[in-house]
């Protein structure tokens, strides 16, 4: 019932996952105007939108909504909100966060990446291809191997898991503070608009054709 008539090709999927139809920019203002019409307080969105972000500073990636309802539950914040913060981390912040991440976590703990250095990428791959190796030797006799998952755990995993708590609370608390003025100032002139409706609604008819001027 809800499904699309016109099935896409996954190009098409993946194409707008990277950039979206419209651009990012009219991507980030249907979800500022999303967020801003939440009917909830501007203090419990906020804790929201902060849960979302620093959500985008952990390594669950494909996790990160479940994580964020989670932060944002723990936080008696506003969960609609959290999920769309989420949209902090995309293919153009992405980089970035991982970097500050996985620099600052190396830093914390002192280690420094195992063996030769290669791509990220590279090292996702290798960890994928171990585990569906592994469990393609669950059922056939191969021999089990956790090296390309080692290393993505201790070069990857684990330190942008430390590290990105840092500047994760340093981001998304930034966020808390510049979205509840606003949040608060946006909900104060929703209010004022309305209130004004309502009173010309109350108004009584002008059935003398005069006019206000007229009087």
């Amino acid at each position: 019932m809800f499904k699309r008539r016109d099935r896409r090709p996954i190009w098409k999927v993946v194409t707008a996952a990277v950039y979206p139809r419209g651009g990012w920019g009219r991507a980030f203002s249907y979800v500022k105007h999303r967020v801003r019409r939440l009917p909830d307080t501007p203090e419990k969105i906020g804790r929201g939108i902060w849960a979302g972000v620093f959500t985008t500073f952990t390594p669950f990636y494909g996790l990160h909504f479940i994580v964020a309802a989670l932060i944002a539950r723990v936080m008696r914040g506003n969960i609609l909100a959290a999920l769309m913060a989420t949209f902090f981390g995309n293919p153009l912040t992405y980089v970035p966060i991982a970097a500050v991440s996985l620099q600052t976590g190396h830093w914390l703990l002192g280690s420094k990446p195992h063996g030769p250095p290669i791509s990220l990428g590279e090292k996702f791959a290798d960890a994928g291809a171990d585990l569906w190796h592994n469990v393609i030797a669950i059922f056939t006799p191969e021999q089990m191997d956790w090296q390309g998952l080692s290393i993505f755990y201790f070069d990857i995993f684990y330190p942008y898991m430390i590290g990105g708590i840092l500047p994760g609370i340093i981001t998304a608390t930034a966020a808390y503070y510049l979205s509840v003025p606003v949040l608060q100032a946006y909900q104060k002139r929703r209010r004022n608009i309305l209130r004004a409706k309502l009173e010309s609604l109350g108004q009584p008819k002008d059935t003398s054709g005069k006019g206000p001027a007229g009087r």
